[in-house]
């Protein structure tokens, strides 16, 4: 039943989409709003159920050179694990420190730890997108971001 990759990922992307799906229709409904805060994540979820089917039902076949590709060396896997690492510190700490201090050092550490030689650019990048994005957000959209330890 499952026998090529993209069959596999497939369901397994339908079971996530299915759960994401369930819990996206959870949200309340507020009354008074044109938009409601869920249609984004529901049709996220729909999208993501299309998209999986379209993946279990494709016919694209796997060459051996496709099978080699998928083959990951041990450092880039950590790479990858090291980057989920500072993105669970970016979570577990975002309420706590602030949406701006935080941003910026995912930004600026993340950036750094993949490479990113330039510091002066890095560092203005880290400190101008969070301050940006902050100032669009509480001023022009009217939704709140954690200030953390910041007086903002």
């Amino acid at each position: 039943m499952m026998s090529t990759m993209n069959q596999r990922i497939g369901f397994l992307l339908f079971l996530i989409a299915a759960v994401y799906l369930y819990f996206s229709f959870q949200l309340p409904n507020y009354p008074y709003t044109p938009v409601d805060a869920d249609v984004i994540p529901k049709g996220l979820g729909v999208l993501m159920l299309i998209l999986s089917v379209a993946l279990y039902f494709s016919r694209a076949k796997e060459t051996a050179e496709e099978k080699k590709k998928r083959d990951i060396p041990t450092r880039e896997l950590l790479v990858i694990a090291a980057v989920f690492a500072m993105i669970f510190v970016y979570i577990l700490l975002f309420e706590a420190i602030g949406f701006v201090v935080m941003t910026a050092l995912f930004i600026f550490f993340s950036s750094w730890f993949l490479g990113y030689q330039k510091w002066k650019v890095n560092i203005l990048v880290s400190l101008l997108f969070p301050i940006v994005l902050y100032v669009i957000f509480v001023n022009a959209l009217g939704i709140s971001l954690p200030s953390g330890i910041l007086p903002l």
